[in-house]
């Protein structure tokens, strides 16, 4: 019936898995709940006890893969035709959870998205970056996703068939963080798969620190950049990237390098405050793609 794939790193997922075996048992489906370590030194003990657990499991990679490998690796071990990807990090908002989204499994439906929402509770000024990132970017109205299906969808909360991640896999060479769900989806769009819109949140708990997400993003940026260069992602997959061409277009590239060179410290001290500014946050993004391009032509 239902294969629960959670790839994990660094973070104790024993309460998540603890939580949806709870909602799985009383719904009296057949169902595994398979927890995937990309080769971290963090929560090992813990999350052990879930191999303790009946229909759960634990393992370990003996290398770090990267997320879009590591899902890729727990969807050829899942054995039911659904799988429903997890973010480890993340925990349903209601225990609901999993009945409402079997509920909307038929022959019909192929890809379900929940939606995705961030704690009210505003945290202290170290770590409010994320926090407001995913509040005002990545937390969308039911009507929002269904307008823009394609546009508003994570590769979690995300349940599909199995033969779908079979066919359309993560890429393999992206190994470090950073856009390998802009591809994924890229491709559901491409094999013109359908993705319902449900009401049916994950609560994401990201706490990372303002200085480790802006250093996430950087390379995030990175490998974006690779990406833009391989061909695997265009210029106009991305709003970094448009704005990009444009300034390329312009000539004016080399002007904003220079601008974003003498104010970079002082963007990043707002990015590290308590009211970050997340316009302020997409000039940082902006400047550092073009500093990865500064004496390259496009």
């Amino acid at each position: 019936m239902l294969s629960i794939l959670i790839p994990t790193y660094n973070y104790n997922t024993f309460p998540l898995v603890l939580e949806l075996k709870g909602q799985a048992d009383l719904l009296s489906i057949d169902y595994e709940i398979l927890v995937q370590d990309d080769f971290s030194s963090l929560f090992i003990e813990e999350n052990s006890r879930i191999n303790e657990l009946e229909n759960c499991s634990f393992e370990i990679n003996k290398e770090n893969l990267g997320r879009g490998n590591n899902i890729n690796l727990l969807n050829s071990k899942a054995k039911y035709d659904n799988v429903l990807i997890m973010e480890a990090d993340a925990f349903p908002e209601k225990k609901e959870y999993l009945e409402t989204l079997i509920s909307n499994i038929n022959q019909n439906t192929k890809i379900i998205f929940g939606g995705v929402i961030y704690p009210q509770k505003k945290p202290n000024k170290e770590k409010v970056l994320r926090w407001k990132y995913g509040t005002y970017r990545e937390t969308k109205s039911l009507a929002e996703r269904k307008k823009k299906p394609y546009s508003f969808v994570f590769s979690w909360n995300l349940l599909l068939k199995k033969e779908i991640i079979s066919n359309i896999a993560f890429k393999t060479n992206i190994k470090h963080y950073g856009y390998e769900d802009l591809i994924f989806i890229k491709d559901l769009k491409k094999n013109n798969l359908e993705i319902l819109h449900i009401e049916n949140h994950l609560i994401h708990y990201n706490s990372e620190s303002n200085l480790t997400f802006i250093k996430k993003t950087e390379i995030a940026i990175t490998t974006l950049n690779q990406l833009i260069k391989n061909g695997e992602l265009n210029y106009i997959d991305t709003k970094i990237t448009k704005v990009y061409r444009s300034l390329k277009f312009f000539h004016l590239e080399n002007v904003f390098i220079i601008l974003f060179e003498k104010i970079s410290h002082s963007l990043i001290t707002n990015l590290n405050s308590l009211n970050p500014n997340l316009i302020q946050f997409d000039l940082y993004k902006l400047g550092y793609f073009c500093l990865l391009n500064k004496k390259k032509n496009v």
